[in-house]
């Protein structure tokens, strides 16, 4: 009896030495035909922006094509299932964003997906400031202005977003939760409703990604107030941080890859070094700055740790401002 169980641990020693073996294989080849990377949003914004920019410079890198693949619908819902389905092979990729794998998450527990248990985090790809901006009629010139305008009116003022649960509508609720201020949600199905709206005067008030708004505030076609991230973006260097009038307030977007779960750790090593490479490229900071965006690349294990804090931070803010989607 002995025999027989120490001949099956050998057995099984010998098929995990040769899966492990097999898997070192796989990742050295990696990737040997095209790589499907999906957006979960639709083209044109800045999360497609950036992962066709990076997409090209793998390509160039493996020899193999990346394929862009916009998978847009239920605020990034449908993509992200998508790739949560697909083979955990490497070949099948997502841009998340902090709106799909953070404040989603926080704030709905139906999603078709789980942030963390459906997909392996490979890595941090840039982070975004957004934009806190104001119609032209408002009689406001900055954050302390609005604060002061919003506690002498309650609820007269309306907040625009891309849709509730939403990063930018968190970040209007993590604003009023931290001045004590009241505006009326008014949430849109996108940010070029939202920002018609807003446009035209029907709303007053939105947070949204600054390469969207930020040429419309250089326009005078809106009026924007301060940055959501700690501190001031290279982009626009005389606009303030917001925590500059509120302290700690630090709201951005981020966009970083997935792979489906259970993806073997030689690839997502692979894959992670791969992308760290094409970030501390010369013309891809440049690009990003234009953006306004911040390159930032780390390990999985670090981007799994910051996936998680980050949507424990915004779970906390959805509690105290009694958000939750069923």
């Amino acid at each position: 009896m002995a025999a027989h169980a120490s001949g099956l641990l050998l057995t099984l020693a010998g098929l995990t030495l040769h899966g492990a073996a097999q898997a070192q294989d796989e990742a050295r080849t990696f990737p040997e035909k095209s790589v499907r990377w999906v957006i979960p949003f639709p083209a044109g914004g800045a999360t497609d922006v950036v992962a066709r920019m990076v997409a090209q410079k793998l390509t160039d890198q493996w020899g193999q094509p990346v394929v862009v693949e916009n998978r847009a619908g239920a605020t990034g819902a449908i993509g992200s299932q998508y790739v949560a389905a697909a083979a955990p092979d490497g070949y099948t990729l997502l841009m998340g964003t902090a709106s799909t794998h953070a404040v989603a998450p926080a704030v709905n527990a139906n999603l078709p997906y789980k942030n963390l248990a459906d997909f392996t985090p490979i890595t941090l790809v840039a982070t975004f400031p957004n934009l806190l901006v104001v119609h032209p009629s408002l009689p406001v010139h900055s954050v302390a202005d609005l604060i002061a305008l919003l506690k002498a009116h309650p609820d007269r003022y309306n907040f625009a977003s891309t849709g509730t649960g939403g990063s930018v509508h968190m970040a209007s609720e993590l604003f009023k939760l931290k001045t004590s201020t009241r505006m009326t949600h008014v949430p849109y199905k996108g940010s070029s409703e939202a920002l018609a709206d807003l446009l035209s005067g029907r709303v007053q008030v939105e947070f949204d990604n600054m390469t969207t708004v930020w040429p419309l505030a250089q326009k005078g076609r809106l009026r924007a107030l301060g940055v959501t991230s700690l501190k001031r973006t290279p982009l626009a260097p005389d606009l303030p941080a917001i925590a500059e009038t509120v302290p700690d307030f630090d709201a951005p977007s981020w966009v970083g890859i997935f792979a489906p779960a259970r993806t073997p750790a030689a690839i997502v090593q692979k894959i992670a070094a791969s992308v760290s490479q094409v970030m501390q490229q010369p013309d891809v900071i440049r690009k990003l700055h234009e953006l306004g965006a911040t390159p930032v690349t780390d390990s999985p294990a670090a981007f799994a740790a910051f996936v998680e804090h980050d949507t424990e931070r915004w779970r906390d803010v959805a509690a105290k401002a009694g958000i939750r989607l069923e």
